[in-house]
């Protein structure tokens, strides 16, 4: 082989490279990515949407039980150890916040036993945990099922390939355009769980903080109630 002959293999090398690398990318959007996932994209999307309206329903719940103003306590105390009950109800009752609301639930039993009274708020502190953890099981049942929707899709979609295969013939193209469209539920699917996981964790914690702010409320008033005594 003459050097002549190697030279011009070598340019036409180096222009098909040029050209391969000057030819346009091939792109794809979101939206027409999402659609290839096919029919179960339809729970996907109920799923996403009950994902952020629960979220977003339960943080502004939460976020409004945790306002309390911070000299509440200090009123109550003023109110009790002067003997005025009636206008440490009245401060509970104008107080929406699940403090309050516990606090309110011991001064209606003094003048029963302790143990009687810390029952009593125990009792109506867990009514208002209750109500802070309303809907909060969907977010963990969207965690589990949302993956199991993606993964459905996903082997639907490969059974669906698999049959035209085997009826239509083996193509390289068609097969790898399959089963990168078939693998969009099971990814979108994967993503919905981990938020829905995501904000059930976030939530829960900032229920534990209200629960410890209730939890601090009792043991102060019921101090309040034993101070005389002491």
């Amino acid at each position: 082989m003459s050097l002549f002959t190697i030279l011009l293999q070598a340019d036409t090398a180096l222009k098909a490279g040029a050209d391969a690398a000057s030819a346009p990318v091939e792109k794809i959007s979101l939206f027409h990515l999402l659609s290839e996932g096919g029919v179960l994209m339809i729970p996907l999307l109920l799923c996403s949407l009950l994902l952020v309206y629960v979220f977003v329903e339960r943080l502004l719940a939460i976020r409004k039980a945790s306002k309390t103003d911070p000299q509440f306590m200090l009123r109550i105390r003023e109110q009790i150890t002067s003997g005025n009950m009636q206008a440490a109800k009245a401060l509970c009752k104008n107080t929406d916040s699940p403090i309050a609301h516990v606090v309110e639930k011991g001064i209606s039993r003094i003048g029963k036993p302790i143990d009687h009274i810390e029952k009593s708020m125990e009792s109506t502190g867990k009514l208002e945990v209750y109500q802070m953890e309303k809907n909060l099981s969907i977010l963990s049942t969207l965690a589990g099922i949302a993956p199991m929707f993606g993964f459905l899709g996903t082997i639907a979609g490969m059974i669906i390939l698999f049959f035209n295969v085997q009826h239509q013939g083996f193509s390289l193209e068609t097969i790898a355009g399959g089963i990168y469209t078939k693998m969009v539920t099971s990814a979108v699917g994967l993503i919905i769980g981990l938020l829905a996981y995501v904000a059930y964790n976030y939530l829960n914690a900032q229920i534990n903080k209200n629960v410890n702010k209730i939890e601090a409320a009792s043991v102060e008033f019921l101090d309040i109630l034993q101070e005389p005594t002491r």
